[in-house]
């Protein structure tokens, strides 16, 4: 039988004026397939052996085509939505037919023009469809270690736990919600550090480096903020710790850790107003 969805090497077993045939190895012309003419190859013969995708055309006839398709069923691929409908998205994958998104596959609404991480599957229908449930697409068995940086896609988002990232799109990992101090979006690629992993293999990323590397990078940060803003700063280290993530996005810690480097360098004052430079910083 013909794989919807993959690749296979099939034989060229009849040849036409718009393309040829091709069939298993081996097999009879019952389950065969058209490749059109325009991507047979020069001087094909029958019996030769193309490497193709299979997938339905706009009349859900089966077609090969010898294009790098940038997803098979199972495997996940980062895609721009091309438009969305009333009955679902579809997605810019290279063939002429675009692949379809289903509203009921779709984690967060989209938008024309989005990057999208998803998987291939085929319907009931049994037609190639697209999705954004992905968690169970992806694998546990990574050789990363804590400490390793890592680069992933952000997939999901839920408050309770924080954002799903999937790591070189093959790897499951988790950027909890205490390790979150700036706004992520779905569709994100992320670099970060691997801070734990778990018993089930499953990672747990920070988007922070060591404390020691961070504070460095946090401090010049706050440095900066202060001669931005004339000076002075109306934050310390008794202020609220949402205040200070939503302005510097970092945590409470963090901030206590910078300012703390600051004054003992003597490159800021604290006071119970704020924080000031000094004036031959």
């Amino acid at each position: 039988m013909l794989e919807l969805g993959k690749y296979q090497t099939l034989e060229v077993c009849k040849k036409t004026d718009f393309g040829v045939y091709l069939c298993k190895p081996g097999s009879d012309m019952s389950h065969r397939v058209l490749l059109p003419l325009k991507e047979v190859p020069d001087n094909v013969k029958l019996k030769d052996q193309i490497d193709v995708f299979i997938y339905k055309d706009s009349e859900d006839r089966y077609i090969a085509t010898t294009s790098k398709v940038p997803i098979t069923v199972g495997s996940l691929a980062l895609l721009r939505v091309k438009e969305v409908t009333a009955i679902g998205a579809f997605l810019d994958w290279g063939l002429s037919k675009d692949l379809f998104l289903p509203f009921k596959e779709q984690t967060s609404k989209v938008k024309t023009g989005d990057k999208v991480l998803v998987s291939l599957y085929v319907d009931k229908s049994k037609r190639l469809c697209a999705t954004m449930k992905v968690y169970d697409y992806l694998s546990t068995d990574s050789n990363y270690q804590v400490g390793d940086m890592v680069s992933g896609i952000i997939y999901d988002k839920l408050e309770a736990f924080g954002a799903f990232v999937a790591v070189d799109n093959l790897y499951s990992a988790l950027i909890p919600n205490n390790e979150i101090f700036k706004p992520l979006n779905i569709g994100e690629t992320v670099k970060a550090r691997v801070i734990e992993v778990r018993d089930d293999k499953k990672l747990t990323l920070s988007l922070r480096d060591r404390s020691y590397i961070q504070m460095d990078s946090d401090a010049q940060m706050i440095l900066e903020r202060l001669k931005e803003a004339g000076g002075f700063l109306p934050y310390h280290d008794k202020t609220d710790s949402q205040l200070i993530k939503e302005n510097f996005h970092i945590s409470k810690n963090s901030f206590k850790r910078a300012i703390g480097k600051l004054y003992k360098e003597r490159l800021i004052t604290i006071s119970e107003n704020g924080i000031s430079l000094n004036k031959d910083s």
